[in-house]
Formats: structure tokens, C-alpha cells, sequence
């Protein structure tokens, strides 16, 4: 594959496949970028450029981008993402990766990391820095609501069709992205037909979990990484991950943190930038 040359890419991990964009040179590290809920791997194709001395893989999750669904009879729980990265990399036949999770993605290569340090050679997080917790006591109440918001889900219609530019528009409306960044994801997560355009992602994807790890289940997970793990994020990004720098960089796990002139999408603002430094963390600088 030529560098700068941006192809699909996609594999078939047992019933479902997994679909995503690639760049840089086959023979180089392998780079694997793992997007955020609701997004795709469309939101890495800033970066992408910047890093031509690898071979960068940006999936989309299942239920996401051009990726499969989950079967009618499973949800997207969290932890069933960790295992996606499992198939891939079995599938794959990886062993000396390095990861680029930013938001959600961020937090499945932290568990995925944790988990099988043997797979991982580096991971880099962008605006993502440990877990959505919830303490015990609350677990009763967080089943409850999560089991609810499936049957409001199950019970919605079929949307009607939409034009690009009010769909760009509204997540605009909803997030601190640029027109143009938020047109990059959108496209991708856009089917068109005869009258508009309608949504790929599943609408499953906007269910409540009904479950989540309790804040000591979360530091135990974050205090097993063994691998070199950086954390890039913007300086008006979420207040979740700078509420976290403190707590775990004591824990002296972060080997470098990078505040950025930014949002919760740095990676799209400051291309070069994070390239840059996630190309020195990786050479060990």
C-alpha cells in the first residue's frame, strides 16, 4: 500500500464484519485508532496524513460507520468491545501493536491493555482517561434505567430520511465539533436513498447500560497496565478527564500528559500536533 493512501479495510471476525479505513506503509508498526461512541473512523482521517511512517488501522465499532450490527439478540455492552479488540487481533495475528483510543475508544484499549499487556506495545488516549464508574449502591437503579431505555428504543419507528447538511448540523448543534470535522463523521455514518439519507449506526447504541464497573473495580483495571501509556487532551475537552489527571497520574502510570488548545475532538483540531507527539512517545523521546 502506498504511504498517504488512504483504503478500506475490513474483517470478518466469526458472524459479524469489521469495516474501517488504512494508510501508511504495510511494513511499518502497526497503529490501530479506536474512535469514540457515536463516532467513526472517519474522525482519525485528520490525523492520518501526519503519520505515514505506520500502518494506521481505524476501525469502526459494530453498530457504527460500515461496520456490521450486533444480531437483534445482543446489545453493545462495553465489555463485549473489549472482546471485539480480541478478535481482531486474533484474527489479525498482532502482537506488538500500538493503540490510539480517543473518548470511549480510549477507555476499551485502557481494559483491552490491562487485560493483555502481551498485545499492546503503547497506548495513547485522547480525552479519555479511566471509566464511567458508579458506586454500588447505585447498581439497582442503573439496571433499572438501562433496561428501560431498551423498550424506549425497541418501541421508536423508523426515522425518516434527512439531508447531510441538517444532520451535520445537528451534531454540531450537540457537540464542540467544526462544521467540517463533524461532516467528515457524518458522511460516513450516513446510507443514502432515494429521498435523503438515513443513519447506519444502531439505534441500539443509545441505550443505558444496565450495568457499570463501580469505582474500585475501575482502579484495579487502570492499576494493571504494565505498558507505556500517554494521555493527550484539550484544554475545553471533558471535565471527566481532567477531574482524573490527578487521581491517576499518582498512581504514576501516565508516563506524559499533553494539555492541547482544544476540545473533546483535539485529534481533529491539532492533527499535527498529536501526531507529533504520539509519534515521539512511541520512539521513546
Amino acid at each position: 500500500m502506498a504511504e498517504g493512501a488512504i483504503k478500506p479495510y475490513c474483517i470478518e471476525l466469526g458472524d459479524y464484519a469489521i469495516s474501517g479505513m488504512q494508510s501508511g506503509n504495510s511494513n511499518s508498526p502497526t497503529l490501530v485508532c479506536l474512535h469514540g461512541w457515536l463516532d467513526n473512523a472517519a474522525s482519525f482521517l485528520p490525523l492520518m496524513p501526519w503519520l505515514n511512517n505506520f500502518h494506521i488501522i481505524a476501525i469502526d465499532w459494530p453498530g457504527h460507520g460500515l461496520s456490521d450490527h450486533r444480531s437483534s439478540d445482543a446489545h453493545y455492552h462495553f465489555l463485549d468491545y473489549v472482546y471485539d479488540l480480541l478478535l481482531l487481533w486474533q484474527a489479525n495475528q498482532w502482537s506488538d501493536v500500538h493503540i490510539v483510543g480517543h473518548s470511549m475508544g480510549g477507555m476499551i484499549a485502557t481494559a483491552f491493555a490491562a487485560a493483555f499487556p502481551e498485545k499492546v506495545t503503547s497506548l495513547t488516549l485522547i480525552d479519555a482517561l479511566g471509566f464511567i464508574s458508579s458506586e454500588e449502591k447505585q447498581a439497582t437503579a442503573q439496571l433499572r434505567k438501562g433496561l428501560l431505555s431498551r423498550l424506549k428504543v425497541n418501541e421508536k419507528s423508523t426515522s425518516s430520511p434527512i439531508e447531510l447538511a441538517s444532520a451535520v448540523q445537528a451534531r454540531v448543534q450537540v457537540s464542540d465539533l467544526r462544521y467540517d470535522h463533524a461532516k467528515l463523521i457524518i458522511e460516513r455514518g450516513l446510507k443514502p436513498v432515494s429521498n435523503g439519507y438515513v443513519w447506519r449506526s444502531d439505534k441500539r447504541l443509545r441505550t443505558i447500560s444496565p450495568y457499570r464497573l463501580s469505582p474500585g473495580q475501575a482502579d484495579q483495571i487502570f492499576d494493571d497496565i504494565v505498558k507505556p501509556t500517554q494521555l493527550l487532551y484539550g484544554d475545553k475537552g471533558m471535565s471527566f478527564v481532567s477531574d482524573a489527571i490527578a487521581r491517576y497520574r499518582s498512581k504514576n502510570k501516565l508516563v506524559a500528559v499533553h494539555e492541547l488548545n482544544g476540545g473533546h475532538h483535539v485529534h481533529m483540531e491539532q492533527p499535527q500536533q498529536c501526531a507529533e507527539l504520539i509519534q515521539s512517545f512511541i520512539n521513546g523521546k
